[in-house]
């Protein structure tokens, strides 16, 4: 007869990990918050098995509008005990339905970053003031449209303390508010992307280092854009791919950034 040992300090730790598991039940929430007269549309997801305040972090949608991969991404990052907003730049009920649409609706806001820079601050807000949340511990991430959304809402001088663009606009007309920068910043890019010409990787770099930012850039050889996308155009020809190996690796280096900006 064979007998198996296990050590007492792990079986403990195993089971209080079961229980927390059985008890962790993740919620979610269709939320309306507003900025001025706009009513903006986003989900709340929350682990309500945590009770007491935790860091929250937000995700901004691609030029495309507030859909499932959004919503995705901000369950998972309920999953790792943050409550995550995914936000709305748009407003309710303004979601394009082709990429003309979103282009169109991509541009108005490009060509008005305060105003862009409004809708970010109104869902950053919006997340801090929930009792669930620790108000100075707020986060936002990004994608494509969304990632150069969260710079813009960095430049703003919010209170937050870290952004992450994945695969987003670096470009800004405004390059001297980086002064204004309170926040940590990590982008990750891909080399091949071809809507994010050189220029605008050497103007960034500039405008971070002249300001003097804590910042980041974490530049993946052979990627596009789109890379974490897996509902993007699979053709690296012609500028977007989803890419798995490298859509993991920027997930994790997001956690490693997260980890030490939530620990200072």
């Amino acid at each position: 007869m064979k007998f198996s040992w296990v050590s007492p300090i792990l079986a403990a730790a195993t089971a209080l990990l079961s229980v927390r598991t059985a008890l962790a039940e993740i919620r979610t929430e269709t939320v309306e918050y507003r900025d001025g007269e706009t009513v903006l549309e986003g989900y709340l997801v929350y682990d309500d098995a945590i009770v007491a305040p935790r860091p929250g972090v937000m995700v901004v949608h691609t030029w495309m509008g507030l859909t499932d991969f959004e919503k995705a991404r901000a369950r998972e990052l309920a999953e790792m005990g943050y409550v995550a907003l995914a936000a709305d730049i748009y407003g309710r009920g303004v979601r394009p339905s082709n990429t003309d649409e979103a282009n169109e609706l991509a541009t108005l806001y490009r060509e008005n970053r305060e105003l862009l820079r409004s809708r970010a601050n109104a869902g950053a807000n919006f997340l801090r003031d929930l009792a669930m949340t620790e108000s100075d511990r707020i986060a936002a991430i990004g994608y494509c449209f969304g990632g150069g959304t969260v710079l813009e809402l960095a430049r703003s001088g919010a209170s937050v303390a870290g952004v992450v663009s994945f695969h987003g606009n670096l470009d800004t007309p405004d390059p001297q508010d980086a002064a204004d920068i309170r926040s940590r910043v990590l982008v990750l890019h891909g080399v091949d992307d071809p809507f994010v010409p050189i220029a605008d990787v050497n103007g960034f770099i500039e405008e971070m280092q002249t300001a003097n930012v804590d910042w980041q850039m974490v530049m993946y050889g052979n990627a596009v854009h789109s890379f974490t996308d897996p509902g993007a155009d699979d053709d690296p020809f012609e500028g977007t791919a989803y890419d798995e190996d490298v859509a993991q690796e920027a997930w994790a280096t997001m956690q490693r950034f997260f980890d030490e900006t939530f620990l200072r």
